[in-house]
C-alpha cells in the first residue's frame, strides 16, 4: 500500500507566505472609492504568489498533495462587491494550473462551514451555489479536470436529521453539474457520522472524504461492513486514489480541535485500517503546524519496522 501525505494552505517554513491574506469589507468600506480596486488587486496577486510559492516548495519537498486557500481572492463573493478578479489574473491563475499539471500535484479547496444544502433558508443554499461558482471557476481558469475538488460538509441537522437530509438532496439537485462534478462530502465531527456521509454520497454520486479524527469524535454506530470497499465505489469514476483527512485532537478536553502535529499512536489503527485494506490513498493532514506536521508524520511513520519512505512524502507500507 502507497500513501501519500500533504497538508493546507500555508507552507509555514517559508517566510511570509500567507496565501490567505484577508480584506474585510469593512476595511473595504473605509477605503477611499479610488483606492479600492487597487487593494483588492494588491491582496490577489500576493495570495496567488504566494501559492506560487507554496507549490515551488511542496515540489522541492516531494508533496504532490495540497489544499489551496479558499480565500486567495477577498471579497470574491460579497454581494456589494463582487469584483473582476478573473480578467487581470487570468495568467497567473494559468501559471498554477500549468505547474499543477507538469509536476502532477493534487490540488483541493475547501469551503467554510457556511457553504451547505441543509439549511431552511432558501439564500442559505443560494450563498452556498455561489461560493461553490467562484471556487469551481479558479479551478477552471487553471485548467485542472475534476480530479481539483472543493470539499464541503452536508451541513446541520435544524432537530430533524430525516427531514433536513431529503431537503438536502432537493437542493444538491438544483447545482449546476460543472460545479457540482468537483464536489466531495466529508463526515463531520458532530452531526453526520460516516455512515451517514457515505450513504448520502451513494445516493448523489459525489466521492466521500473519510476524516478520522472527525469520525473518532462522532462514531455514531461504528464503521459499516465493508466500509473501506463502499468508499472506493464512490471514487470509481475519478482516475485518483481515495482521499482520507487525518488529523489528532488537541488534547482530551479540547477532542475536536486539531493538535499542532499528528500523534502517530492516534493515527495508526487508522493506516491499519486502511493497510488491511491494501488500497493506495492520498491523505490531507489537517494539523495547525501544516507542512511541518506532514513531513513529521512522514518522517514518524517510516521508523516502523515494514514501512519504508519512497519519497518526500510517500509511504509504502508493508
Amino acid at each position: 500500500m502507497k500513501l501519500r501525505f500533504g497538508y493546507v494552505s500555508h507552507a509555514l517554513a517559508l517566510y511570509e507566505a500567507t496565501p490567505a491574506r484577508t480584506m474585510t469589507f469593512a476595511r473595504y468600506s473605509k477605503l477611499p472609492k479610488n483606492e479600492r480596486q487597487e487593494k483588492l488587486l494588491s491582496v490577489t496577486d500576493t495570495n496567488l504568489t504566494n501559492t506560487l510559492r507554496a507549490l515551488h516548495y511542496n515540489i522541492a519537498h516531494e508533496i504532490k498533495l495540497y489544499r489551496m486557500s479558499s480565500s486567495i481572492v477577498p471579497l470574491a463573493t460579497h454581494p456589494e462587491v463582487k469584483w473582476d478578479y478573473q480578467t487581470p489574473f487570468r495568467e497567473k491563475f494559468k501559471e498554477i494550473g500549468d505547474l499543477v499539471k507538469k509536476h502532477d500535484l493534487r490540488v483541493s479547496f475547501h469551503p467554510n462551514q457556511f457553504t451547505l444544502f441543509t439549511s431552511p433558508r432558501q439564500q442559505v443554499t443560494e450563498n452556498a451555489v455561489i461560493d461553490l461558482d467562484y471556487h469551481t471557476s479558479m479551478l477552471e481558469m487553471m485548467g485542472l479536470d475534476n480530479s481539483a475538488i472543493t470539499n464541503i460538509h452536508i451541513g446541520g441537522a435544524y432537530g430533524d436529521k430525516e427531514t433536513t437530509l431529503e431537503r438536502f438532496y432537493r437542493n444538491f439537485d438544483t447545482v449546476p453539474e460543472r460545479i457540482k462534478s468537483r464536489i466531495t462530502l466529508e463526515n463531520d465531527d458532530k452531526t453526520y457520522n460516516a455512515e451517514e456521509t457515505l450513504t448520502v454520497c451513494e445516493e448523489t454520486g459525489v466521492p466521500f472524504i473519510f476524516d478520522y479524527h472527525h469520525h473518532m469524535a462522532n462514531q455514531g454506530n461504528g464503521l459499516p461492513e465493508h466500509f473501506f470497499e463502499r468508499v472506493k465505489k464512490t471514487w470509481q469514476n475519478r482516475e485518483v486514489s481515495v482521499k482520507y483527512h487525518l488529523s489528532s485532537p488537541r488534547s482530551e478536553n479540547a477532542y475536536r480541535s486539531h493538535a499542532d502535529y499528528v500523534d502517530p499512536k492516534f493515527a495508526l489503527p487508522f493506516l491499519e485500517m486502511l493497510n488491511e485494506h491494501g488500497e493506495d490513498a492520498d491523505i490531507m493532514i489537517e494539523a495547525k503546524k501544516k507542512d511541518l506536521a506532514a513531513l513529521k508524520l512522514v518522517e514518524d511513520l517510516s521508523s516502523i519496522r515494514g514501512v519504508k519512505r519512497l519519497d518526500g512524502s510517500t509511504l509504502l507500507w508493508k
